[in-house]
């Protein structure tokens, strides 16, 4: 067929190789054409069969496979990977254990069409904090059609986007908040693959969970991408077991180092205890009237 590579689907994962392959089934089901995208699965130093894994749908998809040795959390270091290597012009990230619905890959691709950039949040539905409902979960998905089980959900309006309360206080056209970056999760999310490198791609600096993925849409965003929901790139967040109280300890403190890093007034509200909540972040920053970054700094460069 000969077709331009569209998008880069950049796979960071770690001893998760059944989730894995359910991320990659759902990659075989994809509506664009095999040549239109490519799938590169990084490995953080998995022992599991992950190695082995992976060549079993090189007949079904265009995939690739790199290894990084395991010295620890190393997923910013894996999605760069994935960005240095891609052909598409837009990389779509992708967390093991997602499973994208059919149409997922052509509504980020078509998000991306405008003169503009933007930085692309995914829908996911089933997305649990601490794991739980995870049997109903389970039990309710079919994992050979997550794209019938993504069209009963939303029908049915069952187990949404954890962000949904932000979307509905927000609107889906929520670009213009002072931090519309909060929103960007890189569980299932886009972005331009020139932009990703001219910004720096993500910050190697984080080692553990969260918020390197709010880092790189903050540099997105003040690069002139605006943030953007496309609810037809939607997926399903197979449960796994995680710790809500750890993965926030860890959050806090990258966010703290987030906040030192930029040291805007806005930033600075990362690094508040108790913290200002996800829901709550952008209508206490307009209520305490904070510039936006963008202002700050240039208030900053008139002053000097």
């Amino acid at each position: 067929m000969g077709g331009k590579v569209k998008c880069s689907v950049v796979v960071p994962t770690y001893n998760r190789v059944e989730l894995l392959r359910h991320t990659l089934d759902s990659l075989t089901r994809q509506d664009l054409r095999e040549d239109e995208f490519e799938v590169l699965v990084v490995d953080d130093g998995s022992s599991d069969s992950t190695a082995e894994l992976v060549p079993q749908y090189e007949d079904r998809i265009n995939i690739r496979y790199f290894f990084q040795e395991d010295l620890g959390w190393r997923v910013a270091k894996a999605r760069n990977v994935g960005i240095t290597h891609a052909n598409g012009d837009v990389c779509v990230f992708v967390d093991s254990g997602v499973l994208l619905h059919s149409g997922a890959l052509r509504a980020h691709v078509e998000a991306h069409a405008g003169e503009n950039p933007v930085a692309v949040c995914g829908y996911v539905y089933c997305f649990n904090i601490d794991n739980e409902d995870a049997e109903l979960i389970n039990a309710e998905v079919d994992f050979d059609n997550p794209s019938a089980t993504i069209d009963k959900l939303r029908r049915e309006r069952r187990w949404l986007d954890v962000r949904e309360e932000f979307y509905r206080r927000h609107t889906d056209d929520f670009g213009d908040l002072p931090a519309p970056w909060l929103a960007y999760w890189t569980c299932n999310a886009s972005a331009r693959t020139a932009q990703l490198r001219a910004v720096g791609m993500f910050d190697e600096a984080f080692r553990s969970w969260g918020s390197e993925d709010v880092d790189l849409a903050y540099r997105l965003h003040r690069d002139g991408a605006r943030i953007v929901l496309a609810r037809d790139a939607a997926a399903i967040h197979a449960p796994h077991h995680k710790s809500f109280e750890e993965n926030m300890r860890d959050a806090m403190v990258n966010q703290r180092y987030m906040a030192a890093k930029y040291d805007t007034p806005l930033i600075r509200m990362l690094a508040e205890d108790p913290p200002v909540m996800f829901f709550d972040f952008n209508e206490v920053a307009i209520a305490r009237g904070l510039p936006t970054c963008a202002e700050y700094r240039a208030g900053q460069e008139l002053a000097g």
